[in-house]
């Protein structure tokens, strides 16, 4: 008989175990929220038209009928002593639950400002690139406001896809260049941590700034917001007419509620994704308490790391090559106002003690079409077609 390998997320890391799994004899079943999927790295190119939605969303179909099974629900309740995976809200009925051999957690994050003074108040002055509703308003404002103050903000690490606040800060003084509009607006970046991230890009995101006559603000993090201004743990005011705000991560309370770790799923180690208490359960992508950069390489990555142990535990012999590495591509905008971005291109070996960062300093357009053709690949690997 078939095992049965329950995947909570239907993303890139969740997808990337379903799909290596399913041709390898495995009875897999991804629970996701949504019948679709959609992309995250090119989001904030929605904001200056160079990306369209449709291009960066997929269904499941296709792997359906590689016969992976897709429910559309929202977990609530994970039950390891009896190996159970409750579902709400599907298509099929009000509550389902499922058994498993294996269960692999990769819901992704939850974008949490409770722990934010004024937050359940203000929450509704909240923009960023993640959410598609408050990219879809942060969207409309860029294009329509004539002058006011912008602060972006980023939290502290980790959190998912470590450039995208920066890049928001620098496609935001694109559309105002391009309107003709820069000069009555000014634009604040607070950064929570000592440096942008990544890290080791810091450097040259600090120097496109000066050029964009964007304020930078480093070890700063909001403690509280009010419907015009944010407050930082220091003390520090920042006047806003929109605010672009990442707010910390973490995994969902059925991770927590289940006894599988705190913030993010506890594993023993980056190649030994199980969770310390139990043999059949496994997290992968940004959920799992990793040591690295939430971004989609990692994410997939995690994926192969875990089919492979799951086969290893089931006496497979096939290994699929993998290791922590990756190239990346931040989106530093037009400091000239064309809706025509450029892109730095960075690197980072994770095998290697102390991780090996590398870079090209030049932004380059070429960078951003890389970047492109990268998320691409991924979704007609993942999805089974291409748009």
């Amino acid at each position: 008989m078939k095992k049965k390998v329950v995947v909570i997320g239907g993303g890139i890391g969740g997808m990337g175990v379903a799909t290596t799994l399913a041709g390898r004899g495995f009875d897999v079943t991804v629970v996701n929220k949504d019948h679709y999927y959609v992309t995250g790295p090119s989001r904030p190119l929605l904001l200056t038209g160079e990306q369209r939605l449709e291009r960066m969303t997929r269904g499941y179909e296709e792997m359906g009928k590689q016969g992976i099974k897709v429910i559309t629900g929202n977990v609530y309740k994970v039950d390891p002593a009896n190996r159970k995976v409750y579902v709400a809200e599907t298509y099929m009925g009000s509550t389902r639950e499922f058994t498993y051999d294996y269960l692999v957690v990769a819901p992704g994050v939850v974008y949490d400002g409770s722990k934010i003074n004024g937050y359940d108040k203000f929450w509704w002055n909240v923009t960023n690139v993640y959410d598609l509703g408050r990219l879809s308003v942060l969207k409309e404002k860029l294009w329509s406001l004539n002058s006011g103050n912008v602060v972006v903000y980023a939290p502290k690490a980790p959190y998912r896809c470590a450039p995208a606040p920066t890049e928001t800060a620098m496609l935001i003084h694109t559309i105002l260049v391009n309107r003709g509009v820069r000069d009555k607006f000014n634009i604040t970046f607070i950064d929570a941590n000592d440096k942008t991230q990544p890290p080791f890009i810091a450097d040259i995101v600090s120097k496109t700034f000066e050029q964009a006559k964007i304020q930078l603000v480093t070890n700063q993090e909001i403690a509280e917001i009010g419907e015009k201004e944010v407050v930082t743990r220091s003390g520090e005011r920042h006047k806003f007419d929109l605010l672009a705000m990442l707010e910390p991560n973490r995994a969902p309370s059925f991770i927590s509620e289940a006894g599988l770790g705190e913030n993010f799923a506890d594993v023993r180690s980056p190649q030994d994704l199980r969770n310390p208490k139990y043999d059949d359960i496994l997290a992968v992508g940004d959920a799992a308490k990793l040591p690295f950069p939430k971004n989609q390489e990692i994410a997939f990555e995690s994926s192969l790391f875990a089919a492979n142990k799951i086969m290893e535990m089931e006496g497979l012999s096939e290994k699929i090559s993998v290791q922590y590495a990756f190239v990346g591509w931040a989106y530093l905008g037009n400091l000239e106002g064309k809706l025509d971005t450029l892109s730095l291109q960075f690197s980072l070996d994770l095998t290697s003690s102390p991780p090996k960062p590398g870079k090209d300093p030049q932004p380059k357009r070429e960078y951003t079409t890389q970047k492109d053709n990268w998320e691409q690949a991924y979704l007609a690997r993942l999805f089974g077609y291409k748009v």
